[in-house]
């Protein structure tokens, strides 16, 4: 299936242009609910909101980004917590607060994911307003971040990042379906940072300055590299190299399998493919190897198959790595939207 949308959206060419009125209707709908909810009286929430999304279909690192600039919040000692619609659950109550015996049936994921790596608070609900509300009523914390939220425009932000996998960047150029974007390009001219996946990370630390055609004085380079190998039962720990020259069957229901597939070749492993649909429901089938391979599997895919894993499954943990230039100016544009907010956070301190 990802070859096939390699193919379709990923090349130079448009051979779904047939489609094109569709595309037209698609960007029309779009631009009319993004217009409509700037135009409505927004509610501004009295702490930080940071939006982390992308204007592409599919997989980019989101999640990644997410848990590491949550980790900065918090080194610099913010109270984070996430915001999330939840994805491939369904809970009969929202919001919901994550916990770690939450199934991911229920709350999705990579909100349980999230709640796992990161250990703060994540809060579902496909109305993420009404969930920020109600994490800020309930002193869960003192900044919100959205993870995959660049569309959901009902929320009011104050940061906004937009992330690309580099390799694939924007395709084609076109909108859905005869292409991948979401929105049109030029909706980078109005986030806050531009995070390039996989992009090198120039020489000098700075800016990258200009991607898909779009000059933008915040673009920056992103790199996930494997932090661990957890085996799923036991919990044992190992490094990733333990790969290096194993027999590996790589399982993997993401946005972007490939790249997860060439991270496991990067280790050295000997990879057999197995790609299911992003936020698959996997079942203990759909995990069968042979004598003497590794089952290696993604965090994401992981939380779903507690319970049922074989004895040699495995998560590939990765870490996002960041410029030290980009965590720094990250942390002063929220210095600078609390500024703006310091009457509300302080009023709202004070009956807290």
């Amino acid at each position: 299936m990802s070859n096939v949308i390699d193919r379709l959206w990923y090349g130079q060419k448009r051979p779904l242009s047939v489609l094109a009125p569709f595309a037209w209707l698609y960007r029309v709908i779009s631009e009319s609910k993004r217009r409509k909810a700037w135009q409505a009286e927004a509610e501004n929430l009295p702490v930080p909101v940071v939006v982390v999304g992308n204007i592409t279909v599919g997989g980019t690192g989101k999640s990644p980004l997410t848990a590491r600039l949550v980790e900065c919040m918090r080194q610099q000692g913010w109270r984070p917590v996430i915001l999330s619609r939840g994805y491939g659950g369904k809970s009969d109550n929202y919001p919901l607060l994550v916990k770690e015996g939450t199934p991911a049936g229920v709350c999705g994921d990579e909100p349980l994911m999230l709640s796992l790596a990161t250990g703060c608070p994540v809060v579902v609900d496909p109305e993420r307003l009404r969930g920020a509300r109600w994490a800020l009523e309930q002193g869960l914390g003192n900044v919100l971040v959205c993870d995959d939220g660049l569309q959901h425009y009902r929320l009011p932000r104050d940061i906004e990042l937009a992330v690309f996998d580099a390799q694939r960047g924007i395709g084609n150029g076109a909108i859905l379906p005869v292409g991948p974007l979401r929105e049109p390009v030029d909706r980078l001219r109005a986030v806050d940072f531009v995070i390039l996946n996989g992009g090198e990370f120039p020489k000098t630390g700075e800016s990258i300055g200009e991607f898909a055609g779009v000059e933008h004085a915040n673009a920056h380079a992103m790199a996930l590299r494997p932090a661990s190998l957890v085996n799923i039962n036991s919990g044992e720990i190992r490094s990733p190299e333990a790969l290096n020259g194993k027999p590996v069957r790589g399982v993997a229901g993401i946005g972007n399998p490939g790249r997860f597939f060439d991270t496991l070749r990067q280790l050295g492993a000997h990879v057999q493919e197995e790609a299911f649909p992003d936020h698959h429901r996997f079942r203990p089938e759909d995990l069968a190897s042979g004598a003497g391979e590794w089952l290696v599997m993604t965090a994401k895919d992981a939380v779903k198959c507690r319970g049922f894993a074989p004895d040699n499954a495995w998560v590939l943990t990765v870490e996002a790595c960041l410029s030290e230039p980009f965590e720094q100016r990250f942390l002063e544009r929220l210095d600078e939207c609390a500024e703006q907010l310091q009457p509300q956070m302080t009023e709202r301190s004070n009956h807290g």
